[in-house]
């Protein structure tokens, strides 16, 4: 109604609002390219460094536990002492993180540095998206903003994969580490400039932590994600994967029981029962847990299978990253106003299960153009659609002081989406392909078995990571309202801090 006209003249953001897109975007890029460019220079690094197989996920692994298990926590902390300040904490201690691995001449150092890492990178992800979330109120320029915000999401891990090759093959593994300082010393410089302090509380009125319920949501998320990890190595049934699966479901139980009594709530339950926002935060991280089985089998296809160089493998993923950006800037300008979430995301999600599909038609005599490039563009089609509508809807209606929670809750179901995929397909891909090997171990022989095996392995892989994504579209499809939010409704836009 009114509150329209009276909110803009006092956003101190406006004026400079695509300026701090930019920003946010460059930061929000650095984080998710992290995951994969680092992918890329381990084998190099274990090859300066001297660690052997078996303590090699503990590089990506260290990681994903601090980053996993703190996001609530970063997103909370933004919310009460002021994003800016974390936003800037993030991104400078990230940098030194990164610097640190860079420089590191042991493995333990290194894997210190990716925990470090993760800690800063829990502060930056949730203070990143809200503050997009604050800034951009008007729902026009807010689906825009989300679209450039979604197709950086969606297309990190395939820069990340082209980035980490380059650097690897023609400087070091080490750059794949520093190369994170050109990231964030300028964003954090900009960050100084361009944004403004404070906080959504007024004097006196600042709510407390709420200990019990970080204490639990921290201690279960870490289990779950060193459980998954765990089980991708020694195996489910694992004494350590048990137990730390076993104590993540406890503790994540006592979690939800624990906001609905406490006062001032880590996550307020309002802010994921909403079934658009429980719905977009549903499609993370299904997306994440099936997406991995492009990210790495399609890797190794490539690399093993086809003979690619790293280069080579990151610039064919470039056409999954232009069928992103081309389907983002249709959906989030065209068809999300227009129809709604619910048939982008579960929509998306059915071209995604479509193009797994294709990828499992693969042979070890395919060729990229006719095997794998349809998929790759089915696939970023669909991911366009995904990200672009559950990346706007995941915030939207959220009041500003839950605005750094509920983004946290983006970037932890895509964590630990990722952290079962990897696990989940990892284990179902060495299986598959000891069981092909041991049946046709006196039909087959030597290389040629090794090639074939491995191929049952990243076509099952795929098959299931079809079934995960089929099995996205039909949630969503059904959690999701139907329809366009009204420009009009009360709920369209974050209502702007004080």
């Amino acid at each position: 109604m009114s509150s329209s006209p009276t909110a803009a003249p006092v956003d101190p953001h406006h004026e400079r609002r695509w300026l701090i897109l930019g920003i946010l975007g460059i930061a929000q890029l650095m984080v998710i390219l992290d995951a994969t460019i680092v992918n890329i220079a381990l084998p190099s690094a274990q090859g300066d460094l001297g660690f052997d197989d078996e303590n090699r996920q503990w590089v990506i692994t260290a990681y994903a536990l601090a980053f996993g298990s703190l996001l609530l926590l970063g997103g909370k902390i933004g919310d009460l002492v002021g994003r800016k300040h974390i936003f800037i904490i993030g991104l400078v201690g990230f940098a030194v993180a990164s610097a640190l691995g860079g420089a590191a001449g042991s493995f333990g150092v290194l894997v210190v540095a990716r925990a470090l890492q993760g800690v800063f990178g829990a502060l930056l992800a949730p203070a990143a998206l809200s503050l997009l979330t604050t800034t951009f109120t008007d729902p026009v320029e807010r689906n825009k903003a989300f679209g450039v915000f979604g197709a950086i999401a969606g297309v990190g891990g395939g820069v990340g994969l082209l980035l980490g090759g380059v650097l690897t093959e023609y400087l070091s593994w080490r750059w794949c580490l520093y190369v994170n300082l050109f990231f964030a010393i300028p964003a954090a410089i900009g960050a100084f400039t361009v944004l403004h302090g404070g906080t959504q509380h007024g004097a006196g009125q600042r709510p407390k932590l709420d200990i019990p319920g970080t204490v639990a949501v921290t201690g279960g998320l870490f289990a779950l994600v060193y459980g998954f990890s765990n089980s991708e190595t020694n195996g489910w049934g694992d004494s350590i994967t048990i137990i730390s699966l076993a104590l993540a479901v406890i503790l994540l139980v006592a979690f939800v029981v624990i906001e609905q009594r406490v006062k001032n709530p880590l996550l307020p339950m309002r802010v994921v029962l909403d079934r658009n926002r429980g719905g977009s935060y549903l499609a993370f991280g299904i997306v994440s847990t099936g997406m991995f089985g492009v990210f790495l089998f399609l890797t190794y296809y490539l690399q093993r299978t086809l003979g690619y160089s790293p280069v080579e493998t990151g610039l064919a993923f470039l056409a999954m990253n232009f069928a992103i950006m081309a389907s983002i800037g249709v959906c989030s300008q065209v068809l999300l106003p227009r129809f709604g979430p619910r048939p982008l995301v579960s929509g998306g999600m059915a071209l995604a299960a479509v193009a797994m599909a294709i990828f499992a038609q693969l042979e070890t005599s395919s060729n990229y153009v006719t095997g794998v490039l349809p998929g790759l563009i089915v696939m970023g089609l669909g991911m366009g659609g995904v990200f672009s509508a559950a990346m706007a809807s995941a915030t939207l209606g959220v009041d500003p002081k839950d605005a750094g929670v509920a983004s946290a809750m983006v970037n932890t179901t895509q964590q630990v989406g990722g952290s079962i995929g990897t696990a989940l397909l990892s284990t179902l891909f060495a299986s598959a392909v000891t069981s092909y090997a041991t049946d046709n171990a006196g039909r087959l022989q030597g290389a040629q078995l090794a090639g074939e095996a491995a191929m049952h392995g990243y076509v099952t892989a795929f098959w299931i990571a079809a079934g995960i994504l089929a099995f996205g579209a039909l949630v969503t499809g059904l959690l999701l309202r139907p329809g366009a939010v009204p420009v009009g409704d009360p709920d369209a836009a974050p209502v702007m801090a004080h």
